[in-house]
C-alpha cells in the first residue's frame, strides 16, 4: 500500500518541509485552508492518533510548539473515515485563525447578527 507521507519522510515525494525534528516533520498541505496551515507527522508509518500513543504524543508537542506561535489556532487530527481522515498516516493539522477567516468548522454554531454565536 503506498503512503504519501511515507514517501514525503523518506524524500520520495515532494512536500514543503517547515520543521524539521528528526523524527516528526511539518509540511504545508496542498490546500492549505488559511496562511500558516500545516501538517505535522511522524516519519514512522502509524495509520491513527490511537494507534501508537507515544508517537501521537511526540507529534502532539511538535504541533504545540507551533502552535504556540499564534494568539489563535485550531489543531485538529482525525482518526477513521467518519471522522474525516482521508490519509491512513497520523497527521495533525495546525490552523491558525483570525476572527474574520471565514472558515467554519462541523460543530461551530453559526455567528448570529452581532457576530457572536447565539447572541443577537
Amino acid at each position: 500500500m503506498f503512503c504519501v507521507f511515507c514517501a514525503i519522510a523518506a524524500g520520495e515525494a515532494p512536500a514543503a518541509i517547515v520543521a524539521d525534528w528528526g523524527q516528526v516533520l511539518a509540511i504545508v498541505p496542498l490546500g492549505p485552508v488559511t496562511a500558516g496551515h500545516v501538517l505535522v507527522l511522524p516519519r514512522v508509518h502509524v495509520p491513527d492518533v490511537a494507534a501508537d500513543p507515544a508517537v501521537s504524543a511526540a507529534v502532539m508537542a511538535r504541533a504545540a510548539v507551533l502552535a504556540a506561535e499564534y494568539p489563535a489556532v485550531n489543531v485538529i487530527t482525525s482518526r477513521g473515515a467518519a471522522a474525516t481522515q482521508t490519509v491512513s498516516h497520523l497527521h495533525l493539522h495546525v490552523v491558525p485563525r483570525r476572527d474574520d477567516d471565514g472558515l467554519a468548522l462541523p460543530w461551530s454554531a453559526p455567528a448570529a447578527p452581532s457576530g457572536r454565536p447565539g447572541i443577537p
